[in-house]
Order: structure tokens, then C-alpha cells, then sequence
């Protein structure tokens, strides 16, 4: 069992998950079900399945769940460049998502690696 909190890897994304929060507010209100929501649906995904993942008692169990929380990584960066291309988010905002992505996924790889080799 890990404590998820202390991941820096869970810390990370929850900062993106808050980011994602605060630029999907000016997003328009027709795409409060569609977009907007996918996005915070795909953020949030990130860090719960590492909180979820964290709890399950082994670390076999714990790398299912990081290899979903990366999955969700890439969903939001699918999510991050529609939205760029409809004008939704500055071009500066989607690099600074997609960097941000690529350093989560990066360490999702990492965390998944050390968990399937200790298992």
C-alpha cells in the first residue's frame, strides 16, 4: 500500500487536473457536456487511478492501474488538441498541456516499470 499523496507523479497531475479545471471555464457553455467535460473527466481519471491504484494491495494491482492512469493521459491529450484546434485554448496553453502530459505519461512509464519489477 502506498500513500498516493506523496507520489510526485499523482502531484503532478492533480496541478494539471486544477489547470484543466480553470481553462475549461471559458470554454463555451455548449460544450459543457461535451468537451469540458470530457477534459475534467480525463484529468480527473489520471490521479484517481493512481489514488485507486495505490490502495490495492499489491503491485502487480498497482500497475494496472498506472497503465490506465496513462491511458487517460493520452485521452486528455487527444481532448487538448481538439480544443486547440477549435480555438478553445491559446496555442501557448495546449504546448504547455501537451509538455505537461508528455512529463506525466514519462513518469507513469517510470512508476509502472518499478511496480512490474518488484511484483
Amino acid at each position: 500500500m502506498h500513500d498516493f499523496r506523496k507520489l510526485r507523479v499523482w502531484q503532478r497531475s492533480h496541478r494539471l487536473t486544477l489547470r484543466i479545471y480553470e481553462v475549461t471555464k471559458a470554454f463555451p457553455e455548449d460544450e459543457r457536456f461535451g468537451l469540458t467535460s470530457q477534459m475534467r473527466r480525463s484529468a480527473v481519471s489520471v490521479e484517481s487511478n493512481l489514488a485507486e491504484g495505490s490502495g490495492r494491495s499489491g503491485d502487480r494491482d498497482f500497475a494496472r492501474f498506472v497503465a490506465l492512469a496513462s491511458g487517460s493521459a493520452s485521452e486528455l491529450e487527444c481532448q487538448v488538441l481538439i480544443a486547440s484546434d477549435l480555438g478553445l485554448i491559446a496555442d501557448g496553453e495546449a504546448r504547455s498541456f501537451l509538455s505537461e502530459l508528455v512529463g506525466v505519461r514519462e513518469m507513469l512509464k517510470a512508476l509502472r516499470r518499478s511496480l512490474v519489477a518488484g511484483a
